[in-house]
């Protein structure tokens, strides 16, 4: 059966900002949908490059990944352009109020739940780790995984900074997502894609590492 909906991506630039400290990054912005609606997961850096690219389309929504500022920062004006709701996990309030202390999310995503958009779904997966209430984002019929901070290719994002745990960005992985079928595509929150299938054989490297 031919799937309607399709995955369009642009890179933004910014700044990330975290316990003091800052630097020059460029972030992934995916927009799931058909040519009538979509939503956009994780909105960085430019509200107005996000509206060229959907294209005169209805937002239904803007997906959090998590709450770090390079990931949100641009969240609430693409959001009061369209009229489309914020969706975050409860569990990364603490981290969207360091960016956006008088706006909250409209909404949450929570675990399990599913996302509907065109003719596919998204499925939340919580994959607390990198952040406290970091997600990934399952299209099974689009074959693909939206990682944010989570995955990338070569490894676990980094839980170096505040809010972050090793161990459990690894439980993370290990239950959540390095399950998923081997052929799924991983489309990150910054840098190259991978697929899962690329990634699970090294999840015992990434342990021994620590990092």
């Amino acid at each position: 059966m031919t799937v309607r909906a399709r995955i369009d991506h642009l890179v933004t630039s910014g700044t990330f900002a975290l316990d003091g400290g800052t630097w020059d990054v460029d972030n992934n912005v995916w927009i799931v949908g058909d040519d009538e609606e979509a939503v956009v997961i994780d909105a960085a850096h430019d509200a107005e490059a996000i509206l060229t690219a959907l294209g005169g389309r209805r937002l239904r929504a803007i997906l959090c990944t998590h709450a770090h500022n390079d990931h949100i920062d641009a969240a609430p004006a693409l959001s009061e352009a369209t009229g489309a709701p914020i969706l975050l996990h409860p569990d990364d309030l603490p981290l969207w109020k360091q960016t956006h202390p008088d706006r909250m999310p409209d909404g949450e995503l929570s675990d399990g739940e599913r996302v509907s958009i065109a003719d596919v779904s998204l499925e939340v997966l919580h994959t607390p780790g990198h952040a406290p209430g970091a997600v990934c984002l399952y299209a099974e019929a689009l074959g693909t995984v939206f990682t944010g901070d989570t995955l990338f290719a070569g490894g676990p994002g980094a839980t170096g900074r505040s809010f972050s745990d090793f161990p459990t960005i690894i439980d993370s992985l290990r239950e959540r997502v390095l399950m998923l079928p081997g052929e799924t595509v991983v489309r990150t929150g910054h840098g190259d894609g991978t697929t899962v299938g690329a990634e699970a054989p090294h999840l015992g490297e990434w342990v021994a590492r620590g990092h």
